[in-house]
């Protein structure tokens, strides 16, 4: 759906959404948010990469409908990453809920694995990617997210007043633990990280069959609305275009693999095509290693600051063929997004 812009937006029956850097669809950790009411009840759906921007979005919140952050009984946090729950201890005060993966994941991340990149960051076109990643506006000092009180595995249905909220454990895909947030009576999801629009898809943990699986969940349900993890709020046709870039690249790789080519020469061979002005577009280098892995039985997981240094130059070559004045920054949200 276009002509959407950074803020809240109401989307009706009680639902909002919190955009950031939609249009663009680029910039790691630039994520978005949901809330969800009904009578004197109220549930957020993901905080934000740091607690500064946290709270910048509970500031709009309660300027949209009045609820200020200790209103809000509780909190669902649809996957680990940075940017969907750095800002967490600004919600301390409430129910904290996610899949036992998602909080194990949660448990495994730490803030100063970002300050010890951006401390220790070498020269050059991996040290400028870093900064883009992790640098301002992001401030991840002090911050130490508040862990999920109330986990579940499967499914889970929350009430918020009169309405039943579906949570729908669709992961490991993008992480190890993500979930889908269906909100019947609103015709709509919070997808979390299963939908990126105009901006790349990154596979941390995978499979990639599950991802694909919870696509084509999203697709059959009985849904008008769909609030990405990143981009815009859109509609089925945005959703199905996750699907066609992770077919793509699948299928790009697999006929790679069984020529006989090295990784690395595969990622840079692969043409993008309609997806290349997609931002965050160097991502093609952690999703190439992923298949790779997948398609020799390597149970490895992908190192995320090895992957980082290798994305840098690929998006460094982007920028130069895009004939950017200055660095375009990635999409998406780190460690990992």
């Amino acid at each position: 759906m276009a002509g959407y812009r950074d803020g809240v937006h109401d989307l009706g029956n009680g639902a909002l959404a919190y955009m950031q850097d939609c249009n663009q669809g680029s910039g790691w950790g630039w994520s978005n948010s949901g809330l969800i009411t009904d009578h004197e009840e109220s549930v957020l759906i993901d905080t934000l990469r740091d607690e500064k921007l946290t709270q910048t979005m509970l500031n709009k919140y309660r300027d949209a409908t009045g609820l200020a952050a200790r209103d809000i009984g509780t909190l669902v946090n649809t996957h680990r990453d940075a940017d969907h729950t750095f800002g967490n201890r600004l919600m301390e005060h409430a129910r904290i809920v996610a899949a036992e993966a998602c909080a194990q994941g949660m448990r495994e991340l730490n803030p100063d694995v970002m300050i010890r990149l951006l401390e220790n960051r070498p020269e050059g076109v991996v040290g400028d990617y870093i900064l883009q990643l992790f640098g301002p506006p992001f401030d991840f000092t002090g911050v130490k997210p508040a862990m999920p009180t109330d986990t579940f595995t499967g499914r889970k249905d929350l009430k918020v007043g009169d309405k039943t909220v579906h949570l729908i454990e669709v992961g490991p895909a993008h992480t190890g633990g993500d979930i889908l947030v269906h909100v019947p009576d609103n015709r709509l999801v919070y997808t979390g990280d299963i939908v990126f629009l105009t901006n790349t898809p990154i596979i941390w943990s995978g499979p990639h069959e599950n991802w694909i699986a919870a696509i084509d969940m999203l697709l059959e349900m009985d849904v008008d609305t769909y609030v990405p993890g990143h981009g815009p709020v859109t509609d089925k046709k945005g959703v199905a275009k996750v699907k066609d870039y992770l077919v793509h690249v699948e299928k790009e790789s697999r006929a790679r693999f069984e020529a006989g080519m090295d990784v690395m020469d595969a990622i840079q061979d692969i043409a993008l095509g309609e997806f290349e002005d997609w931002g965050g577009a160097e991502r093609i280098v952690a999703n190439v290693l992923y298949f790779y892995r997948r398609f020799t039985n390597d149970p490895t997981p992908i190192n995320v600051p090895d992957a980082i240094r290798l994305m840098a130059p690929y998006a460094e070559r982007a920028r130069k063929r895009a004939g950017a004045a200055t660095p375009a920054a990635p999409s998406g949200s780190c460690c990992p997004h």
